[in-house]
């Protein structure tokens, strides 16, 4: 069945979707790729503040009893993680080493979903997502990379 066909109301209602799908399309990119950068950074940054002071005891014995990364001491781990949490999400905001910053959060992510949380896969997920797109197709326009990358490869080049 063919709806264009239909009563005047329903061309109307049509017309109004199509009209909101234009201007959903005509919303740059680098908007929603800034919103998966400062979401999931905020979630990695939230996480970091809760292990400072760095070398807290406290937060060395979570990660020797707790969490038990295998391979890395508690402290190393702690004193990494910590280290990690606190510089690439500000990476991700600015925009700047963004896919280097994704997939170390995204490794962080596998980690802790295979050796510390497996049962809290649907929040892994919810940062898999922004980080695996975030790696694949890079920052936007509205970051730092763009801005190096239009330098050196011209203004033509995507990011």
């Amino acid at each position: 069945m063919d709806l264009s066909q239909g009563p005047s109301s329903i061309r109307k209602a049509i017309a109004q979707i199509m009209a909101v799908i234009g201007w959903l399309d005509r919303v740059p990119v680098a908007l929603p790729a800034f919103v998966l950068r400062l979401g999931v950074a905020l979630v990695f940054w939230r996480s970091g503040l809760t292990k400072l002071p760095l070398g807290n005891d406290t937060v060395i014995m979570l990660f020797r009893e707790e969490y038990k990364v295998p391979l890395l001491p508690p402290a190393l781990a702690a004193y990494l993680t910590t280290a990690i949490e606190l510089v690439v999400p500000w990476m991700l905001v600015v925009g700047i080493g963004t896919r280097i910053g994704a997939a170390i959060l995204l490794a962080q992510t596998l980690v802790i979903e295979i050796f510390v949380y497996p049962e809290a896969y649907p929040d892994h997920l919810l940062w898999a997502g922004p980080l695996l797109y975030l790696l694949l197709r890079g920052p936007g326009k509205w970051s730092v990379d763009a801005v190096v990358r239009a330098h050196v490869y011209g203004r033509g080049s995507s990011t």
